[in-house]
């Protein structure tokens, strides 16, 4: 069964793409740039630049405004590039989101107000501002770190006084998948974790917005795409050998050991930035041992 056509700009693969790095830990604009033009040649839709991720909580303004511009230059399309508007303030996000529209992006990624626990009309008075800068929002749900919650009946009421279009869900609560469709079929969803993929594919999910196909993109797409067509016989057996890898994504040490795995790929990974630290021995023993067995088995 062939996968259903992308629609829409948040639709299918949207790599959140980590930040290549010098020693000196100064951006590789070249690096980036040939990242995603690689991204999307070995069957990725799109890219997020400026998520947590590509570590945009360290940037400055100018880099990153600059990874915005790079990206959308890379992928040939703005409707392929979506960048993450997070900030402490609303007026601070709403001036990345204008920034992404003038950049020429096709869409942003939003998460909730996270100085505080922000009450329901906080939240949705800060979607609302954003959502002025007439680029289409993906709402980003991780109340893990951001202590604020989309519910699905705030996902419902967001999607209908217009400020989202789709939510990239990362509570890990798959059963929200179907609650949200019961709301709001109209609002679409998007796998916001990498170990949850295959159930929230099955679940409905239409796009993936992604942390492992930075290094392994070709098998990634390989197993999204038979996910999302219910081809479960290509999709669990991949699902179980990538799931090693795939669940370090929804750790606290998911930048480095993507970032890692990158580096064992041949792809520029390097390293990031502090307060984020190097993987303890340990770590770094699995996540090589992972994907060590995920190259020999073939995959890329």
């Amino acid at each position: 069964m062939a996968p259903a056509p992308r629609m829409r700009p948040w639709h299918g693969i949207m790599v959140a793409t980590a930040l290549p790095l010098r020693d000196d830990l100064s951006v590789d604009y070249d690096a980036y740039a040939e990242h995603v033009a690689w991204l999307i040649e070995n069957g990725c839709d799109g890219v997020v630049p400026n998520g947590s991720l590509g570590e945009y909580q360290t940037l400055t303004d100018e880099e990153r405004s600059r990874v915005v511009r790079t990206a959308v230059e890379a992928a040939g399309d703005g409707d392929r590039v979506m960048p993450g508007v997070a900030a402490y303030g609303s007026t601070e996000s709403r001036r990345w989101a204008d920034d992404a529209a003038e950049a020429g992006a096709g869409s942003v990624l939003l998460l909730p107000p996270n100085t505080y626990r922000a009450e329901e009309e906080a939240v949705a008075g800060h979607y609302a501002e954003v959502a002025r800068s007439g680029l289409p929002i993906v709402a980003y749900n991780n109340p893990h770190d951001t202590r604020v919650d989309l519910t699905p009946p705030l996902l419902a009421r967001l999607h209908h006084e217009g400020s989202i279009v789709a939510v990239k869900e990362f509570s890990g609560d798959v059963r929200r998948a179907y609650e949200i469709a019961e709301l709001v079929p109209s609002l679409d969803l998007l796998v916001g974790a990498d170990d949850v993929l295959l159930e929230l594919a099955l679940a409905g999910a239409v796009g993936w917005i992604a942390g492992y196909p930075n290094a392994l993109p070709a098998t990634c797409a390989a197993l999204y795409h038979a996910a999302v067509t219910g081809d479960l016989e290509s999709a669990l057996p991949l699902y179980k050998s990538l799931h090693p890898l795939l669940r370090w994504d929804s750790r606290t040490e998911f930048v480095q050991a993507i970032k890692l795995s990158m580096d064992l790929a041949g792809r520029p990974g390097g390293p990031t930035r502090p307060p984020r630290l190097a993987l303890t021995g340990e770590q770094e023993a699995s996540v090589r041992a992972a994907t060590g067995k995920a190259l020999a088995e073939g995959m890329k």
